[in-house]
């Protein structure tokens, strides 16, 4: 008799999909392999290397033989580093009970889901919207729904229509401020009243702060700059992005004392602790030198407006003009329909095996007519990238 998969696996599997950027990047992998020479749109992560002082505090702490477990929801100095960094540049108001440390912000993420979102709850999401939203919320039971946003305004988020889509089964808001994959952001009053507005209603806000420090369109803002609000707002922050640690998978939550600890729960019961030499080297990238993040903000603005330069030079493409994070998020929609192409992946796809360059489909994002790219590689890289794309585009026509 054969066994079919429905069978064997538990229903909540098939709720959720392959993330599409890791798929990106494994089927980038293989033909890396077999000799391709690819330029590299499609990975999310600095191009730099973590700083200094950071792998030192990683060093020490192996020498020192800091190998062991640690408490589940991080060393209390590490805690302590998270909240007093977070107070420092946006004025929050968090104990060290109030704080968390996950491997990567994805962990905590997901982990927040879980413990909130249940069978039945709705969690409001606006589209274009990060990969992996979708699917843990499907795989918490939740049901998504999905806000729609304007290209014509950049995306951006209004708390009116927030407030309109909320019904009596709306659990949770998910904000990701700046935004992958379209980099908008979610101004600093907009921000207050979507706060207010949760706050009011009893909807918790996750607020995924992943690209906050690489905010191009003012001063960076958090939703823990409103401690009125802790009570249903819940911080999803990372380190990798800020201070180039994307391979470490460090990340944390910031939220009331009953979220954390229902968050540390369930951590005990799945990873435990982050890996305690990663616990050092955050608190040496928290409470050090901050010149890199400052560096490195600028260097990224200038590789967006020179990304931006080479696709206005490609007939037909347009895009809108990111305010913060990494990526560009280019409409392509004109080539819909041509030379075979009928979908933004099937373009993807095509352009990765026949241009050699690699990108992530809008499918994956929410959105029919887009690509992702993302842009921390050098200027001669986006160059080469962008001309390969030009000549592929121009060629279905």
């Amino acid at each position: 008799m054969t066994v079919t998969a429905s069978q064997v696996f538990a229903d909540r599997i098939g709720r959720i999909e392959v993330s599409a950027t890791m798929a990106v990047a494994a089927e980038a992998a293989k033909l890396r392999a077999q000799g391709a020479n690819l330029v590299d749109f499609g990975a999310g992560e600095p191009h730099f290397a973590t700083p200094r002082h950071i792998k030192d505090a990683a060093i020490a702490a192996i020498d020192a033989n800091f190998t062991r477990y640690t408490v589940v929801a991080g060393i209390p100095d590490l805690r302590r580093a998270i909240v007093e960094r977070h107070a420092c540049d946006f004025g929050s108001d968090y104990s060290v009970d109030e704080a968390i440390f996950t491997t990567g912000g994805k962990q905590a993420l997901f982990n927040a889901i879980q413990i909130l979102v249940d069978h039945g709850d709705e969690v409001i999401l606006p589209v274009p919207y990060w990969v992996s939203f979708k699917d843990i919320i499907q795989y918490a039971g939740g049901t998504v729904l999905y806000l729609e946003t304007s290209e014509g305004e950049n995306f951006r988020i209004r708390p009116e229509a927030i407030e309109a889509a909320i019904t009596p089964r709306t659990k949770a808001i998910i904000l990701n401020s700046p935004s992958n994959p379209a980099g908008s952001v979610v101004s600093a009053a907009d921000l207050e009243r979507i706060v207010s507005l949760a706050h009011k209603r009893n909807i918790f806000l996750l607020l995924d702060e992943c690209y906050v420090y690489l905010n191009y369109a003012g001063k960076p803002v958090s939703g823990g700059s409103f401690p009125w609000a802790k009570e249903h707002v819940v911080i999803l922050g990372s380190l990798s992005k800020t201070y180039a640690m994307t391979g470490w998978r460090a990340g944390y939550a910031l939220a009331s004392k009953a979220v954390v600890a229902n968050l540390s729960k369930l951590q005990s019961q799945s990873t435990s602790n982050a890996s305690s030499v990663v616990q050092k080297a955050a608190i040496a990238a928290l409470s050090g030198p901050q010149q890199c993040v400052s560096e490195f903000r600028a260097e990224f603005l200038s590789l967006r407006d020179h990304m931006l330069a080479r696709l206005n030079e490609i007939p037909g493409v347009t895009c809108t003009k990111p305010e913060g994070a990494f990526y560009v998020y280019p409409n392509i929609g004109a080539y819909l329909g041509k030379g075979g192409v009928r979908t933004a992946t099937e373009l993807a796809t095509r352009l990765l095996h026949e241009a050699h360059v690699v990108t992530v489909p809008g499918e994956a994002f929410g959105t029919g007519e887009h690509i992702r790219l993302s842009y921390p590689v050098t200027k001669e890289n986006i160059d080469e990238g962008t001309r390969r794309m030009k000549d592929f585009l121009l060629a279905l026509t």
